[in-house]
């Protein structure tokens, strides 16, 4: 049972996407195909170039939007509108969740590299909509992706966030190296585990998790 590894914790730092919603709901599906989209009428390239140059940059750069700004210098707020305008009915909300995140002593914030306009919607859409005491976006850290460090220090800095009595969720593995460095716990939400140091804690459901904690 986790609980004991987190009776220090007073503020809880939650990924959107693939976190706080199942992989099985296939939302993000819709955005790397508006990504695609993008990138090709941007750059005039085929389709598949655009898909190519989306994984790649995802993998170089932490997201497809920082390889775009630093290979071509483009805008980031026209591109996280077009990708983000998406249909948000395919997510169901969760009583479940929404309860036990409701139940977490202290600070729930949410931090994306998506748009913070976006990540409200995802919680309205799973129901969890007011039970978090700020959202963080991409622009909340001046552009700069996770994994970046200096992604994370941009946003913990405007919370006031204390490392010490944090805990990070969130699916992509990178993305906890960090916080774990600085010394937070550190739960990776995914339907296969990932054997890392940093990693302190693998779940598949975040629910059960976080009921867990009780």
């Amino acid at each position: 049972m986790p609980r004991q590894d987190f009776k220090h914790v007073d503020t809880w730092v939650f990924d959107l996407d693939n976190t706080l919603y199942p992989p099985h709901f296939r939302l993000f599906d819709q955005i790397e195909k508006r990504m695609v989209d993008y990138v090709m009428g941007k750059l005039g390239v085929s389709r598949d170039e655009a898909d190519r140059l989306r994984k790649t940059y995802w993998a170089l750069h932490g997201t497809t939007l920082a390889g775009l700004m630093a290979e071509y210098s483009i805008e980031p707020d026209p591109f996280l509108d077009h990708v983000h305008d998406i249909d948000f009915t395919v997510l169901e909300p969760d009583a479940a969740l929404a309860g036990h995140i409701r139940d977490l002593p202290g600070r729930k914030i949410v931090y994306t590299n998506g748009s913070a306009p976006y990540a409200e919607q995802v919680l309205q859409a799973r129901g969890l909509e007011g039970l978090f005491d700020a959202v963080y976006g991409i622009e909340h850290a001046n552009y700069r992706p996770k994994p970046e460090a200096a992604a994370f220090d941009a946003v913990f800095a405007k919370d006031n966030l204390s490392p010490a009595t944090a805990a990070m969720f969130e699916d992509d593995p990178r993305n906890l190296a960090v916080p774990h460095a600085i010394g937070m716990r550190t739960v990776h939400v995914a339907p296969e585990p990932h054997a890392a140091d940093h990693i302190h804690h693998h779940t598949v459901d975040l629910t059960d998790f976080l009921s867990r904690l009780k």
